[in-house]
């Protein structure tokens, strides 16, 4: 490594920054309870002529809330103002994240994932509450423009004080910067062990956050800290908003709750019909873990006449024989021959699947009754329960990102299918359902509207 900089830099060899030699942290006494109007910048000067080129300057958002009128008045009883700063909430939330109790976690107007929408009643008088800057990033960068004017370079970095998940406490981040580097992607780099660094990205901005908050403290009233010797100002500056993980990248953008709650409503939607399918393998497993719930559909008289039949050994015969039963039925119908193989290549969905399973009706349990009506009402309940299983199935399925085609073809050749699979007569065969990963990702379509098919009476 090269010898340190005057910033108290070292680079690499090649040229890139590697760590500060040795860094300072001082905080800035004497600063006011700062008001609406206040010269925020002008205050932060004349309490530290000491500044020197190349400090940071963390600053704490109240401070900056407080200059740019960002306080809101609000009743002074306890109850009252509890409340009154839960509907500032609402009204400052993009998007809910996750709620255990009254506590929420929200994306806020700036794209920032906080409890309360970063709106606070500490710091502050009793008749108001903060909200968080307007554009911390422009605040930020109003700081830097201010000591630029009076020919120092420094860099700004504006805080926030958030909890993490899976850690207890909390941390002071990064929610506008300006003249400082805030995000160090050392992706494409070598460790000193010659390893490729292939998705390390350093979040300079909450360090440097953090370690402001050491001096300043929350009881302490010092809400502007120095850091010096980290030389990370000037060139490669960027927003502290480019410390957001896009929503789309985010693995953790909801909470637990709000995660379930999500994959309940969408569960129905994801099924659909999968023509198209990767061939990679179905875990065994995850097959019987989905007919498993699929079981749980409710059938007639506390019964279980439903069975799922896997079909392996004897697919080609059984998709053969099925096609032959189907090109007879067609030709019954007066096709041609050339129709009926257009016909019939359009139907090739399952021999593509992954794997089939025919999904079957039985008769156990089934109530024998004198009389036809009652008969054929029994068939039709015992039916209707297969369907139930069949849907609850093909959910299932989707759940666990498994992609399926329930084709009808058994139902129109049961005597064929029960031979070609050794099964009993009474055993009737509700289609066949193609399984395999999809070839795409399956998204959850909207809900149809009820139109005419909901009525009220």
């Amino acid at each position: 490594m090269t010898d340190p900089d005057p910033a108290g830099r070292t680079d690499l060899p090649d040229g890139r920054p590697a760590a500060a030699a040795g860094l300072q942290v001082l905080p800035i006494f004497g600063l006011p309870d700062f008001r609406p109007g206040d010269d925020l910048a002008g205050a932060i000067a004349a309490a530290a002529p000491w500044i020197v080129d190349g400090d940071v300057l963390v600053v704490t958002s109240k401070a900056v809330s407080k200059v740019e009128g960002r306080l809101v008045r609000s009743p002074t009883e306890p109850e009252a103002r509890e409340n009154f700063r839960r509907d500032l909430v609402d009204s400052e939330t993009v998007r809910l994240v996750a709620q255990i109790g009254r506590t929420k976690i929200v994306e806020n107007r700036l794209g920032i994932v906080a409890a309360a929408a970063g709106i606070d009643a500490s710091n502050v008088r009793l008749d108001e509450i903060a909200l968080l800057p307007e554009d911390p990033d422009a605040s930020a960068a109003a700081i830097v423009a201010a000591f630029a004017a009076n020919g120092l370079k420094v860099g700004v970095v504006i805080t926030d004080t958030q909890g993490r998940a899976w850690r207890n406490g909390v941390i002071d981040v990064a929610i506008g910067a300006a003249g400082v580097r805030v995000l160090e992607d050392h992706r494409g780099g070598v460790d000193a062990f010659g390893n490729e660094l292939v998705v390390t990205q350093v979040g300079l901005g909450d360090e440097i956050a953090a370690a402001g908050d050491l001096v300043k403290g929350k009881l302490a009233g010092v809400p502007v800290a120095v850091v010096r010797g980290l030389g990370a100002t000037g060139t490669g500056s960027v927003t502290a908003r480019s410390l957001i993980r896009p929503y789309e990248e985010d693995l953790f953008r909801l909470g637990t709750d709000l995660a379930i709650q999500q994959g309940r409503r969408e569960a129905v939607l994801l099924r659909r019909t999968v023509r198209s399918f990767s061939g990679e393998p179905v875990d065994e497993d995850v097959l019987r873990r989905c007919i498993g719930t699929a079981l749980t559909a409710p059938a007639p008289h506390h019964t279980r006449p439903v069975r799922f039949v896997l079909v392996r050994k004897h697919r080609q015969a059984l998709l053969q024989s099925m096609l032959a039963e189907w090109e007879a039925d067609l030709a019954a119908d007066g096709w041609p021959d050339d129709r009926i193989a257009r016909r019939t290549s359009r139907g090739q969905i399952l021999h593509h699947a992954t794997e089939i399973v025919v999904p079957f009706v039985t008769g156990d349990g089934r109530h024998d009754y004198p009389d036809h009506r009652r008969r054929e009402a029994e068939r039709t309940m015992f039916t209707v329960a297969g369907g139930a299983a069949v849907q609850a199935l093909l959910v299932a399925l989707a759940a666990e990102g498994l992609g399926s085609a329930w084709i009808s073809s058994t139902i129109f050749a049961p005597v064929v299918v029960r031979s070609v699979l050794g099964l009993p007569d009474d055993w009737e065969p509700l289609g066949t359902i193609g399984i395999g990963h999809p070839a795409g990702p399956l998204q959850p379509r909207p809900a149809a509207g009820t139109g005419d098919a909901f009525l009220i009476r």
